[in-house]
């Protein structure tokens, strides 16, 4: 096996290593690391979430940059605050012998005035979001004639939030005979365009997608009726009454309104999604990692930088739309060598969905059940009567008081004051009295199709090709190689599910931009981040020139021909 003390770092830098605990580094470290310690290249590294990219890149850059030079040498462009936040923070722990190093985090939500201040101090390493670097840039408060290094870190998710533009404007400032260091989980067109663009003859190191990225990750599904999903969870939560999770929906409404019911039950859990404000992500992710919060619901973007490593079950409310982001979810578990739950809340409709995750990623689902309300009861009551026999003897009950409960209490029987104290703890527990069975298996849904005769009648689950949406009556055009009718333009949009869009929506939206009545909009296929549409050849040019101004969210609408 290999060791860091083999891959070239510094004295000091293993020393930081050796007294965080790491000892052997992972595959994408171990190939990265020797490559890009020599700073010679462009390099391109493909892995999935919780393979160890952040080190992949940031021990190499740590290594190149000089300390002594009061100038911002590289930049590390990240999709999201959170990752960006976190990337800082594991640099600042893996430097801490470095002490002329300084490192610094620009993002959307923050004081800007305050990251001015902080470019000015000149900082070697510079971690930025896509959005705020570029108002840096326009601003002239960021020098990158020094920059030798750029590291683009989730590429995909870069693009898939629509930051294309972004990247290439802030690209084209920076110097030609830079190195550019590019690491996604997968790799779509539009990355590649970035790598002809922008990169010559890199060396390019993947990590095989197929295998299992943690065996320490037991995959279970429970399966019900879609109006019992939101019951299904509070009964999994009530029985395992130490969980500590990351739940999974797909759009900031739906993260939302699973929290205010949670909420209403008595269940502890707070929202994270693109709505809140910068200060509330911070106090929840602070409390998350204190421990002070047990769970929190997310959508996927908003997850993105969650580094937390004794989270015992990821949960899937909604099944994400592609198998990488099933692994980018189930890959925040299981870390630091424990073991961990990815969870699957299902509807029978979803099953096959699983089954091409099965396929695709290569793991198999154990089925499991909700429990029912008795054995959530008896569960919880075996653990509190385990909990008062470990609770020691307080050292300050006097003999008085022990008289006073006593006199008190003399009249009742040895199972009457049992009695009584398990309806007082029943009555903390909160615990719904409704008993039915809400499960629902393969004997209850006849429709569900057996292992083989479901592989031979089906390739892919609706949606992950072609999206979860189509417009009603349209369907057969949507199905077709470019999605259009005779003589029509495709265009993509970095919109989608996750933003609420649904076919109707998006209609209307690109309408009221274009000036193109809805019913003249066709083809339409809406995915998780992004979706795809047809107008006719007369109206492509006013869809070209009707979106330099639209923004969702505060994200800048980027529409293109969809060509690549």
């Amino acid at each position: 096996m290999t060791s860091f003390n083999e891959l070239g770092l510094s004295e000091a830098l293993l020393s930081a290593l050796s007294s965080l605990g790491f000892e052997s580094p992972t595959d994408i470290q171990e190939k990265s690391i020797p490559i890009l310690i020599k700073g010679k290249c462009d390099f391109i590294g493909l892995a999935q979430t919780g393979t160890g990219k952040t080190a992949a890149f940031g021990l190499p850059l740590l290594e190149i940059v000089d300390q002594d030079l009061r100038a911002t040498q590289a930049l590390v462009i990240a999709p999201t605050r959170e990752l960006a936040m976190q990337i800082c923070a594991q640099l600042e722990t893996f430097s801490k012998h470095l002490p002329k190093l300084r490192l610094l985090t620009i993002y959307g939500g923050a004081s800007i005035t305050q990251q001015i201040k902080g470019l000015r101090d000149m900082p070697q390493i510079v971690i930025a979001t896509p959005g705020r670097l570029k108002d840096m840039i326009n601003r002239r408060a960021i020098k990158l004639e020094s920059v030798k290094t750029v590291v683009l870190d989730e590429a995909d998710e870069m693009l898939n939030m629509g930051f294309k533009e972004e990247i290439d404007e802030i690209l084209t400032f920076t110097s030609k005979e830079k190195q550019t260091w590019l690491f996604s989980a997968t790799m779509p067109r539009e990355i590649r365009q970035i790598i002809s663009q922008y990169m010559t003859q890199p060396v390019e190191i993947s990590i095989n997608k197929d295998d299992k990225i943690n065996l320490n990750i037991e995959h279970q599904f429970v399966q019900v009726r879609a109006t019992d999903k939101v019951e299904a969870l509070r009964r999994i939560l009530d029985f395992q009454s130490d969980i500590t999770a990351v739940i999974f929906c797909k759009t900031k409404i739906d993260t939302q309104k699973l929290t205010d019911d949670l909420t209403k039950d008595g269940i502890p859990v707070e929202a994270l999604h693109g709505d809140l404000s910068q200060n509330q992500r911070e106090i929840v992710m602070k409390r998350f990692k204190a421990h002070a919060l047990k769970m929190i619901v997310a959508t996927d973007v908003a997850a993105r930088g969650i580094d937390v490593n004794d989270l015992t079950h990821v949960i899937h409310f909604s099944l994400p739309e592609q198998a990488e982001y099933y692994t980018h979810r189930s890959g925040r578990t299981a870390r630091a060598g424990k073991k961990g739950i990815s969870l699957a809340i299902i509807t029978p409709s979803d099953r096959r969905k699983l089954r091409f995750f099965e396929d695709k990623l290569k793991i198999t689902f154990k089925e499991t059940s909700v429990p029912d309300v008795s054995q959530i009861m008896r569960n919880r009551l075996q653990k509190w009567a385990e909990s008062l026999l470990e609770t020691p003897k307080a050292m300050n009950i006097t003999p008085d008081a022990l008289k006073l409960v006593n006199d008190t209490l003399e009249g009742l029987s040895h199972e009457d004051l049992v009695t009584k104290l398990i309806s007082l703890e029943l009555q903390k527990m909160n615990i719904r009295d409704t008993n039915r069975d809400i499960n629902v298996t393969a004997e209850r849904a006849p429709g569900i199709t057996g292992r083989k005769e479901r592989k031979e009648r089906f390739e892919k689950p609706r949606g992950a090709a072609g999206g979860m949406f189509e417009r009603k009556g349209r369907r057969e055009s949507a199905r077709s190689g470019s999605g259009s009718r005779s003589g029509g333009n495709s265009f993509f949009i970095n919109v989608g599910t996750i933003d609420d869009f649904n076919p109707k929506k998006l209609a209307d939206f690109v309408s009221e931009f274009s000036g193109i009545p809805s019913k003249n909009i066709d083809g339409i296929r809406i995915q998780n981040k992004h979706s795809t549409f047809t107008v006719d050849g007369s109206s492509a040019e006013k869809v070209q020139k009707s979106f330099g101004r639209a923004f969702v969210e505060g994200r800048k609408i980027n529409v293109r021909p969809d060509e690549y």
